[in-house]
């Protein structure tokens, strides 16, 4: 039985690289063209791929409603929080996770520092857009034209002295953190806290939530912070691999 479900499975990534017909399937398989028939006709009966009138086979639409219904009901906050959770009690600060939505940056889970002393921010908030790690990794995700024209419509506040002043710097932040793929906020918000983010990613690379680590410089320096950036990282892969379904089951 098994063997039988791993090749009607094999069938879908050869009919992704375009139509096939029977003789294509079977040799692609390594089986006789009556067992490919069989394995297209059960595919077929659920939707899963589509005869063509020229007898070729194609996916079918059953399918790709499948995978939308998945990817829609995917919670990215379900799935980090563990993620989150382990990460706080390996380095003892805050940890936020954010999404883009719309115009702002949201924050939509955060575990507290250990420590006393704390920053400000909740569930539900929008971040300060130009100047939050989480944003600019977010921001620089966007097509470029989109970046753009959102970098001219926005306000630049200046928090502190480290505030990023105009659209011409934000955009350019931008680039930097596109490139270098993680982001900072030193002082840029407040001058006493200090952050770094990384990206979470979906089975097609896009960006669907970043998250970050933020602390105040009385409890670590922003060098101090800046040595938890692999830790940062590696928990955030962690939580794309099993958002994009490639974690591997333990």
């Amino acid at each position: 039985m098994s063997q039988t479900v791993d090749r009607a499975l094999s069938i879908l990534p050869l009919l992704a690289e375009g139509p096939a017909d029977l003789g294509q399937v079977a040799d692609r398989l390594g089986v006789h063209k009556s067992t490919a028939l069989r394995l297209l006709r059960t595919l077929h009966e659920h939707g899963l791929v589509y005869r063509q009138s020229d007898q070729r086979y194609r996916l079918g639409a059953r399918l790709f409603a499948l995978a939308q219904q998945a990817a829609e009901n995917l919670d990215v906050r379900e799935i980090a929080h563990p993620h989150l959770v382990e990460l706080n009690e390996k380095c003892g600060h805050t940890v936020h996770l954010a999404v883009h939505e719309e115009s702002e940056v949201l924050y939509i889970d955060k575990v507290e520092s250990r420590y006393p002393v704390r920053m400000y921010s909740r569930i539900g908030k929008p971040v300060a857009i130009t100047v939050a790690a989480v944003a600019k990794l977010l921001l620089a995700d966007l097509p470029e034209p989109e970046r753009r024209a959102l970098a001219e419509k926005l306000d630049y506040p200046l928090y502190t002295s480290r505030s990023t002043p105009n659209a011409t710097a934000f955009l350019a932040e931008l680039a930097k953190v596109g490139e270098q793929g993680w982001a900072t906020d030193l002082g840029g918000h407040e001058e006493s806290i200090n952050c770094v983010a990384a990206p979470i990613r979906g089975a097609d690379g896009r960006l669907v939530a970043a998250m970050s680590v933020s602390a105040p410089n009385v409890v670590v320096t922003a060098e101090e912070l800046l040595t938890l950036l692999p830790l940062v990282r590696r928990t955030a892969d962690a939580i794309s691999r099993e958002y994009s379904g490639t974690a591997i089951p333990q």
